[in-house]
């Protein structure tokens, strides 16, 4: 059930005329209480949409009581009348569900410059609202459904605590690139967490998870993740244990939308060991996960090892240019700069596939995830308006 797994949520996701195949295309989730705690994290792209515009104001005093999302259409880029069509959705919200406007996240995904016909949307906030009843505190699978674009599954995690839980649904299948990626994600827990105790814990969780996933080095507009606490449980997780739970939340979800990026052969798992910082860490694996020649070997099943230390020399990683190793799928087929084991030994007929990188400059590591590079996601990035 994601978001309503835990107590004190409800959730819908309905037709409301945005998509020309009539599938569903808004989704509501509610906070029944008895607290409305929360926290949020936006994409770090400077071109903001409406709904982020708005959003970035609403979660300011860390309470948020209804979210609300459409997919079909960005609301970005759209002029003053989209942002107005975006307070227009948080107003009604409000009104159905009995709350104030600036305590309602309001999300959309789709094409850039597309404008989200204001009746359509607002007719579908009514419809979701109505669906809440009917669903008797269930919704979160429908609402899940309701938030795809190029998706070809929805994203649902749950994760359970000591009396308390975690729930979350996502959307997203391309633009996956910091900070976040092209997705929507909520997420719902019946444990009793302060705001400011859950902006610490997501910031926590988003930085090792969403933060480090790096499909395709593309940047949304509209990328937003917001987390409720309904206090439903009445038991108060300690933050440490909290955020572990958020942690592992937010990275099931994060290797969800990996595994369905658009028209991708492999999944690719780079690990930058014993590096100076882990921000050089990092540096290392997404330069590797950006470069788009490596990115076409793992497609074309070509271990190229050569590729991986070229991408290494455009960072400001500390290291020793001539002592440098990598692993591919557990062969090192690079020894202090040199060539080492037999490439031919490294198997990249499975979709997962693991780069391990040892700059022998410190005891930091990090991992960054991306895809490789194939004829499907070039195509369908190029019909994507058609």
């Amino acid at each position: 059930m994601s978001v309503t797994q835990p107590a004190g949520f409800t959730a819908s996701g309905v037709a409301a005329g945005l998509k020309s195949t009539g599938a569903a295309d808004v989704a509501l989730v509610v906070n029944q209480g008895p607290t409305f705690d929360s926290a949020s994290v936006f994409t770090a792209n400077r071109c903001l949409a409406n709904p982020v515009l708005w959003s970035k104001e609403v979660v300011k005093d860390g309470v948020v009581r209804a979210v609300f999302l459409n997919s079909g259409g960005a609301n970005c880029y759209t002029g003053p009348d989209g942002f107005q069509t975006t307070h227009a959705v948080a107003e009604r919200v409000a009104e159905r569900v009995g709350v104030a406007a600036i305590d309602v996240v309001v999300c959309s995904t789709g094409l850039i410059g597309l404008t989200n016909p204001r009746d359509k949307v607002l007719a579908g906030v009514d419809a979701a609202h109505a669906a809440l009843a009917d669903e008797a505190g269930g919704g979160g699978d429908a609402a899940a459904h309701a938030i795809m674009t190029t998706d070809s599954v929805s994203k649902q995690a749950v994760v359970e605590g000591a009396g308390w839980s975690i729930g979350g649904m996502a959307k997203g299948a391309g633009m996956l690139a910091p900070a976040l990626a092209t997705m929507l994600v909520v997420i719902t827990t019946d444990a009793v967490v302060p705001a400011a105790d859950l902006d610490t814990a997501l910031r926590a969780a988003t930085r090792v998870s969403f933060d480090r996933l790096d499909s395709d080095g593309c940047m949304s507009t509209n990328d937003t993740v917001t987390v409720m606490a309904s206090g439903a449980s009445g038991i108060t997780p300690s933050l440490p244990d909290f955020t572990d739970a958020l942690t592992q939340m937010c990275t099931d979800l994060a290797m969800q939308l990996l595994h369905d990026a658009e028209g991708a052969d492999h999944e690719i798992a780079i690990t930058t060991l014993n590096a100076a910082s882990e921000d050089d860490a990092v540096e290392v694996g997404r330069s590797v996960a950006r470069s788009n020649l490596f990115k076409a070997a793992v497609f074309g099943k070509d271990p190229n090892w050569g590729r991986v230390l070229a991408s290494i020399g455009t960072t400001a990683a500390a290291f020793d240019p001539a002592d440098l190793d990598v692993a591919i799928n557990g062969v090192w087929v690079c020894r202090e700069s040199t060539p080492a084991e037999d490439p031919t030994l490294v198997d990249l007929a499975p979709r997962e596939v693991t780069v391990t990188i040892d700059l022998k400059s410190g005891t930091d590591r990090a991992t960054v995830w991306t895809n490789d590079l194939t004829h499907a996601y070039v195509h369908e990035n190029s019909a994507y308006s058609s």
